[in-house]
């Protein structure tokens, strides 16, 4: 059995192992960010399909962060299922645990599949979202994925509607397709404002993003925002907009680099 096949067959396994649906806790699921969540009328949908677009490989651990981010938000105790492709950890590494801590993430609320490709990925997607013990879906497919079709997205989203579970299809060095989605956002890597404390040692601030409302079903009109990721209320808050100076600003915490195990240095 191929490592990919080993792993639909273990989340299968997991699925079965995580009870009887549970009922939905609310329909909306806020950022913590005041700006965002007005703008969107009170939060995302909870029980739906979003889709989050990284224009290349710089941006890519921006939006995984982003996604994990919102997952832990919308998750209420129940676990996090990712689903990638395999070029995925060729691309950009494996997700990394004590990076994962430092979002304030616990690893073992999560459970990673890998997929050969996209159809199997979907496949993997599909299964997970149609449990509502899961707390959120990640979906992570590599370039245009022509699997990831108008049919394709209308059936998960189809599925996330049945078991309010929130579904996130992260799409890396991808041109956005006509979808079901119910917001579609384009998310960068940010400059974060410096850390109160320690900042003579101009320690790194709080991981920042440029998010970028591209679509909303619901005939929200779009908009651009930079918020900010505080680990231990595991909430966004605002910052600077977009483009804008930021005071004794210093690099944020690379997304990228906490989330995935790029470039680490052998032991």
């Amino acid at each position: 059995m191929s490592r990919s096949a080993a792993s639909l067959t273990a989340l299968r396994a997991k699925l079965l192992t995580l009870g009887p649906c549970a009922a939905v806790s609310g329909t909306l699921v806020q950022t913590g960010s005041p700006i965002v969540d007005a703008r969107l009328g009170g939060g995302l949908a909870r029980a739906a399909l979003h889709e989050l677009f990284a224009d290349d490989g710089d941006y890519a651990g921006a939006a995984a962060g982003f996604a994990l981010m919102l997952g832990l938000r919308a998750r209420a105790g129940k676990p996090i299922i990712w689903v990638r492709e395999d070029k995925g950890e060729r691309g950009s590494g494996r997700l990394y645990g004590p990076g994962l801590v430092e979002l304030g993430v616990d690893p073992a609320d999560m459970f990673l599949v890998t997929g050969r490709d996209a159809a199997m990925v979907l496949r993997a997607g599909a299964d997970s979202v149609g449990c509502g013990a899961v707390g959120a879906v990640v979906i992570e497919t590599w370039g245009n994925a022509p699997a990831l079709n108008l049919t394709a997205s209308r059936l998960l989203a189809l599925a996330a509607a049945r078991s309010g579970v929130l579904t996130l299809v992260l799409r890396l060095g991808a041109d956005p397709v006509p979808s079901a989605a119910a917001t579609r956002w384009r998310i960068k890597a940010a400059p974060s404002s410096a850390l109160v404390m320690a900042p003579a040692a101009s320690a790194p601030g709080k991981p920042a993003f440029d998010i970028n409302l591209l679509r909303h079903r619901g005939g929200i009109a779009g908009f651009e925002a930079r918020v900010e990721w505080d680990r231990d209320r595991r909430s966004f808050s605002d910052a600077a907009g977009p483009g804008a100076a930021l005071p004794g600003g210093v690099p944020a915490i690379a997304a990228g680099r906490t989330v995935a195990d790029i470039g680490r240095r052998a032991a």
